[in-house]
């Protein structure tokens, strides 16, 4: 077992400089500044790695295709040239919607490349969603396959009049000056494109994160960003020469795009992209077969991956397996000792989320394992838990107080806003700190404790899902008068979507109404977010002004105290 990369934690962390960090990266030739494409690519060519292999993608069937970081650069070049063809311009938003496709991985690279922010989006999202993504994200381009266009977009293009081009990956010809070939465009184009200055606070990535009212929230990333993912493969994930690294997200989320993409290849090793979806089965032949030394999964998989009545270890030869890393919601102390039996390594539980970009707080190879906690603060990065009631903000110095965890502003991979609602980004934060919106304690070793959300967003699957967003879906259905979302604790996934629903006059609160409207929902949203049960009901709960008091629902739900009462509207 080989030394890890980060060997004395307290060391560590208190002589940490991110000047000094960022001496690790090469930045653009002739001082152009610093490009997470040419971090993750263009530098591993130009020091003689081009024959190393970048990326292996497992089709459906089990079989490979490779990319060398030699074509994964041209191919990403060629992208990039397709873009400027184009005559897109620089800091423009360019989304995807695919599945593991390589063409998801080239444009991403080559929109960062071209230094137009890159934008993924979810494959398994409806109509809806993608209409509010694309919408509020002033989407320019976006790379999907003829199926999806036919199914989820062509619809929409009405209303999105600043969409320019959809780029068909499967398409050997053009449909109409709009919808476009990428094959033809790719052929039309040099494998060799010249990376303009780009200033680390230059734009890069946009992701799409769910609040508990309005629309989905757009949190901006910049180059700068690249640091972050290099020192967390460095430290975190403890990447060394020759690692095979495999990340089960999907790049529709931000873990995907973070260390799905970007966080292996700056750090030069290999990385693994499985097309299919979750198969147990799978998963363990992909393990075995590709000798994953390095694998970085989701709460919901390793559960699902306990049912199975079997050591994993004692089936498959998992002895390359060094290090197992978990993220998306907090793992239970049952799932990190059952790591150990069947892998013979514990399960590391990892904390961050969209708006920090990068693992902020984290178990280490080199450190003692509490099972349940969510680790210690990356090196660089100060983590605390305050006090804050309205104006007042207090951080908090006893060790085992609950309040809520901020990280202070100065690392790399900070949102630099979101899009379009610099009033909501300010609301983020209390002077130098960013207040997170999730509870924790620190215990008397340094170790942090997830307690849970301060607000009432719902994880399901390790997806993040805000109440309005289904409660509008639900609304447009004919029969619907009201609707109100809560997430109702499920073992299996974290929770599931509830939906308390309120019937026009005229309509029966019946079960063909409840499938009508479960079907209803799963179309327009898709099968991750849209609610698996629903319970009519004559009203909801509403404060004087009118709002939908979810709390009181959730309280009803699962019998808890209902807390204070005094704004509720009497019937």
């Amino acid at each position: 077992m080989k030394t890890p990369n980060l060997i004395n934690y307290s060391d560590a962390y208190s002589k940490f400089d991110w000047q000094r960090e960022q001496k690790n990266l090469d930045g653009l030739p002739n001082g152009g500044g610093l490009n997470i494409a040419h971090e993750a690519v263009d530098r591993h060519v130009l020091a003689g790695k081009g024959e190393s292999l970048a990326l292996r993608l497992i089709r459906k069937d089990l079989s490979r295709e490779d990319f060398s970081y030699g074509k994964l650069k041209n191919l990403t070049s060629q992208f990039a040239h397709v873009l400027k063809n184009l005559e897109l311009g620089e800091g423009e938003r360019v989304f995807s919607l695919l599945g593991r496709v390589p063409e998801l991985y080239i444009a991403a690279l080559g929109s960062l490349k071209f230094k137009a922010v890159f934008c993924p989006l979810f494959s398994v999202f409806g109509p809806e969603p993608i209409f509010q993504r694309l919408s509020k994200g002033d989407a320019k381009v976006l790379i999907t396959n003829s199926q999806f266009f036919e199914k989820k977009v062509k619809g929409l293009l009405d209303r999105l009049p600043t969409l320019k081009y959809i780029l068909l990956t499967d398409s050997e010809e053009d449909l109409s000056d709009q919808v476009r070939s990428l094959p033809n465009l790719m052929r039309l184009s040099p494998a060799d494109f010249e990376i303009q200055p780009t200033q680390p606070e230059d734009p890069a990535l946009l992701h799409f994160t769910s609040g508990t009212t309005g629309m989905p929230k757009g949190a901006l990333h910049v180059h700068q960003a690249v640091l972050t993912h290099y020192l967390t493969g460095k430290y975190v994930l403890d990447f060394s020469p020759g690692d095979v690294f495999w990340c089960t997200a999907d790049p529709g989320w931000v873990t995907g795009t973070s260390y799905g993409i970007i966080a292996p290849l700056v750090n030069g090793v290999t990385t693994i992209v499985d097309e299919e979806e979750f198969d147990a089965l799978r998963w363990y032949q992909i393990l075995e077969k590709e000798k994953v030394t390095v694998w970085y999964t989701a709460p919901t998989a390793i559960r699902r991956l306990m049912r199975m009545d079997f050591i994993p270890k004692e089936k498959f030869d998992l002895s390359h397996l060094r290090l197992v890393l978990s993220v998306g919601e907090p793992l239970h102390a049952e799932a990190v000792i059952w790591g150990e039996k069947a892998f013979g390594v514990p399960i590391l539980d990892n904390w961050w989320q969209t708006e920090t970009g990068g693992i902020m707080i984290a178990n280490y190879r080199s450190l003692p394992v509490k099972p349940g906690s969510m680790g210690k603060p990356l090196p660089g990065v100060v983590a605390a838990v305050a006090e804050i009631e309205g104006n007042e903000f207090r951080i908090l110095d006893q060790i085992g107080n609950q309040g809520h965890l901020v990280l202070k502003k100065g690392f790399p991979s900070l949102f630099r806003g979101y899009l379009h609602e610099e009033e909501r980004y300010q609301k983020c934060f209390r002077g130098d700190w960013y207040i997170t919106g999730d509870l924790a304690k620190i215990d008397q070793d340094g170790y942090f404790w997830f307690i849970g959300r301060a607000d009432d967003i719902i994880k399901t699957s390790g997806h993040m899902v805000g109440p309005f967003e289904v409660e509008s879906t639900l609304m447009k259905h004919s029969s619907v008068a009201e609707a109100a979302v809560i997430g109702k604790p499920e073992p299996s996934i974290g929770e599931l979507v509830k939906a308390f629903v309120v019937l026009k006059e005229g309509f029966d609160p019946n079960e063909e109404m409840r499938l009508e409207l479960i079907g209803f929902a799963r179309k327009t949203m898709g099968p991750a977010v849209a609610p698996k049960e629903i319970e009519f009901v004559t009203s909801l709960p509403k404060t004087k002004s009118g709002k939908i008091l979810r709390r009181l629902l959730k309280a009803r739900e699962l019998g808890l105290p209902e807390g204070d009462l005094s704004t509720l509207e009497k019937d």
